[in-house]
């Protein structure tokens, strides 16, 4: 199967997702800047998700780009990642509505810890229907960033019981990293 449908459906549940988070959104009470204050946390939650939203929708994009075809196995891995994606706007919206408190950014970072987990199961069944010597093998290497990622996000994890802020600072971090475009994929295709 050619990787087009595979696209077409996950770009779908994509806008779904963002959708839904920005719905979350709640409209301030009151016509002055200072009624936006309490919604700040819940905003930056938003952005946060958004971004992570966007990382994802953009290397999976490319990953699909560099693929000459789907598998069966790339379909149903390809299901898991957009689940755990799925469970973002939960995730944002928890944190956000309060204050990023333990609990929350704790099972944020799980969602996030999955989410990774899901993109290298993806990676590495869409790598190992294409052969180990292939284009897209090549693109992805040994994927340093998305190895630290994970170390971050299992290091932030325990932390949001002590310190939360300092999780979410370990999150947004991971996030800036991948804001500069990883040129692997663009590189060899």
């Amino acid at each position: 199967m050619k990787t087009g449908r595979l696209e077409a459906f996950s770009d779908g549940v994509f806008a779904i997702i963002i959708t839904i988070m920005v719905l979350e959104l709640k409209v301030p009470h009151g016509g002055t800047l200072e009624a936006l204050r309490p919604l700040l946390p819940g905003f930056l939650s938003y952005v946060l998700s958004f971004v992570y939203v966007g990382i994802y929708w953009n290397n999976r994009h490319h990953l699909l780009h560099a693929a000459q075809h789907v598998t069966g196995g790339t379909l149903w891995a390809n299901l898991h990642l957009l689940f755990w994606l799925s469970l973002t706007p939960f995730t944002t919206a928890w944190m956000g509505e309060n204050n990023s408190t333990s609990w929350p950014v704790a099972l944020y970072g799980m969602v996030l810890v999955c989410s990774s987990i899901a993109y290298f199961i993806l990676s590495q069944v869409m790598v190992a229907s294409h052969g180990a010597g292939s284009k897209l093998a090549d693109s992805i290497g040994r994927d340093t960033k998305g190895k630290i990622s994970a170390a971050v996000y299992l290091v932030a994890i325990p932390l949001s019981f002590r310190w939360p802020l300092r999780a979410c600072a370990g999150y947004a971090l991971v996030a800036m990293m991948w804001l500069l475009p990883d040129p692997r994929i663009e590189r060899s295709v």
